[in-house]
């Protein structure tokens, strides 16, 4: 059956063509498993909340008729401003206008929150753009630039809040620096969320071609509730393409967890037991939630434009596992630099299980892609990252997170980071053991090698799903490199981070290549340690069950003064520096193109292997083979473009070097 949406239509009417329902909510009510609920466009101010879970063969789909005509918002216009005091204006809201959630009154903080909670989940918009919040009415007044700002041109709009319990309203100030905010579209966000099921196994619903924005969303942490302004809420096969999603105040899609009472923002408001011990708690009370693949997860998220989300483009614990994620455009990400804490990312995944994430552009995030914890099965693959780096004019913020397009911590693998383009000067943060880089493009160097992670004991699971096999800590290593191509395009000098504390600084490499690894055995001097041709005994291997693990490296290039692993096998390493190599992103009439010479310097050098999942081998903890999700072996004879690798085999993301021409 068809249910006819539409915002403009002269009276409420019952759902049919001729008398369509005035809000998208209504629909949600009565949609019933195989029914089609079509939206004409308009801007729909309500909060969607999905009653009715459809079907595998008959999924309940939501549509905008006309691509992104059908607006969902959080935000609610106001008109009502009076001058206040020069470039700063005030208004009154009353507060029966939230109902039980108010956002000027709830702050942005929980667990591993780290910046100042001085920020509300509330928000102002001018003209569809998020303006800076301030904690005192004489730095509204001021309107001076944030230095920790990405955009500082636009951090000099601010707004400050605070509540008149008399009246019983929020009272908000703004200075529009010049605007008359009675003539421009002036918004502020008083919703929670926009279209995201208030209970859980809501399953196999389709949002296609909305525009989704300004929602008050919460700061979503691995132990917590997890609400974004979309999202499936714990439930299975949703899908959600060809929206934009835009100015949430946390994060934009969620594909995470459910409200668990007894371990919500646990540390923050209990403090007894640490942060760690909760998301382990997380994992197996999500088990006996329901955490299985059967019921949760298995969702598609394609084709979306999703920007200006101040914690996430795409956030979830356990909920998305199993899912594809894939072209989708994903851009400046946190650049307010208001919050600061570790879940920040384009995509920040937790227990991204048997997860694809392919053919995305992630550039302008204070991280581009996030895999935290039970990275099991995971795929990168086929991306474009770059810009994914704090701007040098900016301060860090107390608080806030390093940058690198690719951050995978604390996971046992096995991961898989193939035939990616990674141009920011970081390009892989590797607190974790268990991944294989192969024909990547690197231009950013790997750092935190064999850091980061202490005594963190995380669970690794059963092959291909949910149920935990087991718990161990990181010993490091068991990772693999195999026809990347590793570039010295940004400066070699160690970057120094000033702690938070102002008690000392921290210094991360930026020297590009697999050097860190020096101080890692090949498989042949690890394997050694071992005698089995006589009974083992348990105490004198305790070194080798507690020591670093092998790690294999074969075929890679390095140019402009990136350093190879001293156990680099049949790779190329040359000796011109970094002003004698080309690595850059152009954009021409809305593509981008790679503008380089690495071909020329590479030549007539070729990898020898043609890498598959037996080469691979098993990560060593699940004893996982880097395989696809449903077992079958992985040949990498697919490049960057899907384009065919034969028996010349040319390092890097292209099968051809012609290919490097092509839009990306």
């Amino acid at each position: 059956m068809k249910i006819y949406v539409n915002a403009n239509a002269g009276r409420d009417g019952n759902g049919t063509a001729a008398m369509p329902f005035r809000h998208i909510n209504d629909a949600a009510k009565v949609a019933m498993p195989g029914d089609e609920v079509l939206v004409a466009p308009g801007i729909y101010r309500e909060y969607v909340d999905p009653v009715h879970a459809g079907t595998e063969d008959a999924r309940i789909s939501y549509r905008s008729t006309e691509p992104l005509g059908a607006v969902i918002t959080g935000a609610e216009q106001v008109k009502t401003w009076k001058q206040y005091d020069g470039n700063v204006w005030v208004c009154r809201i009353s507060n029966s206008i939230f109902g039980s959630y108010n956002p000027y009154t709830t702050f942005v903080y929980g667990d591993w929150y780290f910046a100042k909670a001085d920020k509300h989940t509330g928000c102002v918009y001018l003209n569809d753009r998020a303006i800076y919040e301030t904690a005192t009415l004489a730095d509204c007044i001021a309107g001076e630039v944030y230095e920790c700002s990405w955009v500082p041109e636009e951090s000099v709009y601010k707004w400050y809040t605070e509540q008149d319990t008399e009246t019983d309203e929020t009272v908000i100030y703004a200075n529009f620096q010049g605007k008359n905010p009675n003539e421009e579209n002036v918004e502020i966000n008083v919703r929670r969320e926009c279209f995201f099921p208030s209970k859980t196994g809501v399953s196999y619903i389709t949002v296609s071609g909305f525009n989704i924005n300004k929602a008050a969303t919460t700061w979503a942490p691995p132990a917590a509730f997890q609400d974004g302004m979309i999202g499936p809420h714990w439930s299975k096969g949703w899908i959600i393409e060809d929206c934009d999603i835009s100015n949430s105040k946390c994060a934009g899609i969620s594909v995470g967890k459910y409200l668990d009472p007894d371990n919500d923002h646990y540390f923050t408001y209990k403090q007894v037991k640490s942060p760690t011990q909760m998301e382990r708690d997380a994992v197996c009370r999500g088990q006996y939630h329901g955490w299985l693949k059967e019921k949760v997860g298995s969702h598609i998220i394609r084709r979306n434009n999703i920007h200006h989300c101040e914690q996430g483009g795409i956030i979830g614990r356990m909920g998305g596992v199993f899912s594809i994620i894939e072209d989708n455009h994903i851009h400046h990400i946190n650049n307010m630099m208001e919050q600061g804490g570790a879940e920040i990312a384009g995509i920040k995944m937790h227990a991204a299980i048997d997860v694809t994430m392919r053919r995305n552009h992630i550039h302008h995030c204070t991280m581009g892609i996030w895999c935290d914890w039970e990275a099991q099965g995971t795929r990168i693959s086929q991306n474009l990252l770059h810009d994914n780096q704090r701007p040098a004019f900016a301060k860090p913020l107390k608080g806030g997170m390093m940058s690198q397009d690719i951050f995978v911590e604390v996971s046992h693998g096995p991961t898989l980071i193939d035939n990616n383009i990674m141009l920011s000067d970081a390009g892989m943060r590797f607190a974790t053991q268990g991944v294989a880089m192969v024909h990547n493009l690197i231009c950013g160097a790997l750092t935190c090698v064999g850091e980061g992670t202490s005594w963190r004991y995380t669970p690794y699971h059963m092959p291909h799903r949910t149920e935990v096999m087991g718990f161990m800590t990181f010993l490091h290593g068991d990772d693999r490199f195999y026809n990347n191509i590793f570039v010295q395009k940004h400066p070699a000098e160690d970057i120094i981070t000033p702690h938070d504390s102002d008690d000392g600084f921290d210094s991360e490499n930026r020297t590009v290549g697999t050097w860190m690894f020096d101080e890692y055995p090949t498989y042949d001097e690890w394997i050694s340690q071992f005698d089995f041709t006589k009974p083992a005994d348990m105490k004198k291997l305790e070194p080798a069950h507690f020591g670093h693990l092998p790690v294999w490296s074969e075929g890679n290039v390095y140019l402009g003064g990136a350093k190879a692993w001293k156990h680099e096998k049949d790779g190329l390493v040359t000796a011109e520096d970094r002003s004698a190599v080309k690595v850059e992103l152009v954009e021409k009439d809305g593509s981008y193109y790679l503008d380089t010479n690495i071909y020329e310097l590479i030549k007539d050098f070729r990898s020898h292997s043609m890498v598959n999942t037996g080469v691979l081998g098993k990560a060593f903890e699940p004893e996982q083979p880097f395989e696809n999700p449903d077992g079958t072996t992985i040949q990498f004879d697919a490049d960057y473009f899907g384009g065919h690798r034969g028996t010349e085999i040319l390092p890097g993301p292209f099968a051809a070097a012609e290919d490097a021409k092509k839009a990306l």
